[in-house]
Order: structure tokens, then C-alpha cells, then sequence
């Protein structure tokens, strides 16, 4: 006799048709074979990494807004060629070692200030407020005392000079008196000295009213700014000894140093990659590329650099091929060494066992657990090829002097170290090199710990 619980399966049995719930699934290769892998990615998991770096981040970001303003700078308004000596518009004198200024403007003059102006082009006045001289110990009237100005009468002519060159009485009168000059004195328009050392100064015509054309008498219509040049734009970092914009020629300097960085890098890594593999893969080559390491290496880098420039005519290409010459060894030796390592571990030897090619065991074995190691170099190759291209400059074997750099600027510089007025021309292109190298070695330390295989568990 069935029991309750049998016989209510059974009628569940017969009331529901067992085919319709259940469908044989195809066989799909693909599909079985992406089941195999998980969804993790080396170099997302490497940038996530990276990112949560702030420091490296914040370098990071510096380190690109500086190479693309190095790269647009040329193109921007109102830049200076690097190599132009930039003179006076009036007198023809190079504006040498001019202070670093973001305005070329002197000083303000009020409203009503009186001028003598001449044309100089469609948008700026050559301007003046010395309206004549008094010679020394000439005698003229004082109509007005001041501590600083005085108001005067010359020659049927009034304005004003400085109470410093004048000869006074022990008491100074109520009213008008007699004063002597004891030097030859301007005579000025208005209570104010807008002269520049003796250069001619400017101002903007629309910021005057031409009273007279015939004597160049004009007015200021409201507070004018009275310009060393006749522009609104001063030297950013001032001009070295011969009058070049020294802005101009730190980042021309920059771009050069970098593209000689980039260079050598590249050489490095590549020839010091393969050479380092082939190196430590490769049994029967060891032996040889060993010694022919040690006999490189013993060369000091430093003579290679100093004979290959004394020997050859200077210029980049020297400089660069002295670089690379033996740029690539410590690269070499160093994959070498890591190859050695993992050379033989269970992934590679399974892979020779199976009849994998020595190319691709490369390809897919070995260089991916290099990458840290790779990016490490290199990102410390770039500052380590511009600070040897400021040592070769700096023993006078260098790029040419019309080929701005960081090593010509640095070598220029430290010439006034000890002049306080002038270091700026040092401390410039010393920061943009610094900022470049701790920018690189920050990056390149934190992406190469991004990149660690060991990290990536």
C-alpha cells in the first residue's frame, strides 16, 4: 500500500512532463574557453595602482602641463626668438641683464600729467616730461617750494626741478626767490621724474591727448602707465649679458635637453633590451657577452663623453651618439640579470617542453615580468642623459652656444653665482631641470611598483 508521500509524487509525476523543463546545452569552444579566464587586466590593475599614488599623480600632471607648454610655447603671442639680442628701440643698446618683470611699466603718472611726445609707431608715443635744462650755478626763480619739487621760472619758461640740486638760502622766503643751480639740472613738465637711466620711455596713445603736434605737447587723459619699452610685456625671467630673452631660451633649452633625453632613452632600452636578453637566455652566448661587458664597462663613461666630444665637431648628433654609445650597458646587464633569474622557473620550462618558440617565450614569458623593471630605467634615463649633457657643456664640450639647452643656460649661470642681482639667470633653468628630474623618478618609481608582477596577485 503506497503512503501518502509516494502517492503524491507520483501524481506530481504524471501531471508535469519532465522534458519541458530542462534543455540539452550545445558545446561552444569560444564560450568554454573564455570560462577559463578571469576578467582581470595587467595594466588596468597596473594604472589602478598607479593612480591611487597622489604624489606620483600630482608629478604626473606637472610633468605633462610642462612638456606641452614647452612644445606651444613658440607658438604663443608675443614670444621672443631665443637667440635674438633684443635692444633698445631708441638708443640701439642691448638691453643686457634686464631684471626678470612681467610688465615692461616704469611707474603711473596722474591725470593731467604734461608730456613731450614724438611718433613712434601706430599704437605708442616716445615720451618725455623734461621740457629743457638749466646749466650749473645759473641763477632762476623759485615760485614754489617743495621738499621734493620745486616750481620754477627759467627763461620765460615755468615747471619744475628737484630740490636736491639746488643751492638754497639757510632760510627759505615766503613767495618767490632767487635759487642756483649746482649742476646742470632738467627742467620738468610736471613734479614727477618718468625718465629711464636716461632712455627714452613710452606711453600709449590712447591714454594721451596731443595738445600741440608741432611741439609734441600732450596730456595724460587719465592714469597712464609709463613703459621702459614700447610694449606692456616685460622680460619674465630678464635677459642675460647680451640682451637675449632669457624666457625664450629656457624653454627652448628645455625642448632640446628633452629631445636628447628621449633620444638616448629609446636607444637605451632598446639596444640594452635585446642585448640583455638575448644575454641572459641564451647559454652559449654568455661566456662572450660577459667579457665583452667587462672590457666595455671598464671605460669610464665619463672619458667615452669627453673623447667622442673633443673628437668630433660638437653639436647634437656628437652629443647624442656619445650618450648612446655606451648609454646601453647598464640597461643590458641589469635585464640580463633578471632574465638569469626567471629563466628557469616551472612557466618557461613547460613552454620549452611543449616546443615553444625562444621568440615568443620572449615575447610572452619573460618581458611582461620586466615591465617595472623596463619603465624604471628608462624614466631615469631621460634626467640621467640631460645632467650628463650639462656636465659635457659644463667643461666647454658641449652644444654651441647658439643651441640653447639646459646645460648651456646652467653653465652660463653659475658664472654669476656670486653676483646677487644676476642669479636669476641660474635659478631659472635650474628649476625647470630639477622639476624634470623628480618629476621622472617620482613617476617612474611608482609606475615600476604599479607594474610589479609581485603586486598584481
Amino acid at each position: 500500500m503506497l503512503s501518502v508521500k509516494d502517492a503524491m509524487s507520483k501524481n506530481l509525476e504524471k501531471s508535469v512532463d519532465a522534458s519541458n523543463l530542462f534543455q540539452r546545452a550545445k558545446l561552444d569552444e569560444a564560450a568554454a574557453e573564455r570560462a577559463g579566464y578571469s576578467d582581470y587586466s595587467y595594466w588596468g590593475s597596473t594604472l589602478r595602482v598607479f593612480s591611487k599614488n597622489r604624489v606620483a599623480m600630482v608629478m604626473l600632471i606637472v610633468l605633462v602641463l610642462l612638456l606641452i607648454f614647452t612644445v606651444i610655447q613658440p607658438y604663443l603671442p608675443g614670444q621672443r626668438n631665443p637667440n635674438t639680442v633684443n635692444n633698445h628701440p631708441a638708443t640701439g643698446i642691448q638691453l643686457s641683464n634686464q631684471s626678470p618683470s612681467f610688465s615692461a611699466e616704469l611707474l603711473k603718472v596722474p591725470e593731467g600729467t604734461e608730456l613731450t611726445v614724438k611718433e613712434y609707431d601706430d599704437a605708442w608715443y616716445e615720451a618725455s616730461n623734461v621740457v629743457g635744462s638749466i646749466n650749473k650755478r645759473t641763477d632762476f626763480t623759485c615760485l614754489e617750494y617743495g621738499d621734493t619739487w620745486c616750481r620754477v621760472e627759467y627763461d620765460g619758461q615755468e615747471g619744475y626741478v628737484q630740490t636736491s640740486w639746488l643751492k638754497l638760502p639757510d632760510e627759505i622766503p615766503e613767495g618767490p626767490f632767487t635759487v642756483k643751480s649746482n649742476y646742470k639740472i632738467s627742467l620738468y613738465a610736471s613734479a614727477a621724474d618718468i625718465t629711464n637711466k636716461g632712455d627714452p620711455v613710452y606711453v600709449e596713445k590712447k591714454d594721451v591727448k596731443l595738445l600741440d603736434e608741432a611741439t609734441g605737447l600732450a596730456v595724460t587723459t587719465g592714469e597712464t602707465s609709463v613703459c621702459s619699452l614700447p610694449s606692456e610685456t616685460g622680460f619674465w625671467f630678464g635677459t642675460n649679458n647680451i640682451g637675449q630673452d632669457l624666457w625664450a631660451r629656457v624653454w627652448a633649452g628645455t625642448r632640446t635637453s628633452l629631445l636628447i633625453g628621449v633620444i638616448v632613452a629609446m636607444v637605451e632600452a632598446v639596444v640594452g633590451i635585446f642585448v640583455g636578453v638575448v644575454w641572459g637566455y641564451v647559454r652559449k652566448l654568455d661566456r662572450v657577452m660577459t667579457e665583452i661587458y667587462n672590457i666595455l664597462d671598464n671605460i669610464p663613461s665619463t672619458i667615452v663623453l669627453i673623447l667622442i666630444s673633443y673628437i668630433m665637431k660638437p653639436g647634437l648628433s656628437t652629443l647624442v651618439f656619445a650618450m648612446c654609445l655606451t648609454g646601453w650597458l647598464g640597461m643590458a646587464r641589469f635585464i640580463r640579470n633578471q632574465i638569469v633569474i626567471i629563466r628557469d622557473r616551472d612557466y618557461n620550462l613547460a613552454s620549452r617542453c611543449l616546443g615553444t618558440g625562444t621568440f615568443r617565450i620572449i615575447l610572452k614569458n619573460l618581458l611582461p615580468y620586466l615591465v617595472s623593471v623596463i619603465t624604471l630605467r628608462m624614466a631615469l634615463a631621460i634626467p640621467g642623459a640631460i645632467g650628463s649633457e650639462v656636465f659635457v657643456t659644463y667643461i666647454g664640450l658641449g652644444l654651441p652656444a647658439d643651441m640653447p639647452s639646459l646645460g648651456n643656460l646652467i653653465n652660463e649661470g653659475r658664472k654669476l653665482i656670486t653676483s646677487p642681482s644676476l642669479r636669476y639667470q641660474l635659478i631659472f633653468p635650474a628649476i625647470v631641470l630639477s622639476i624634470i628630474t623628480i618629476a621622472f623618478y617620482i613617476i617612474g618609481n611608482a609606475f615600476a611598483d604599479a607594474a610589479d608582477p609581485k603586486n598584481h596577485v
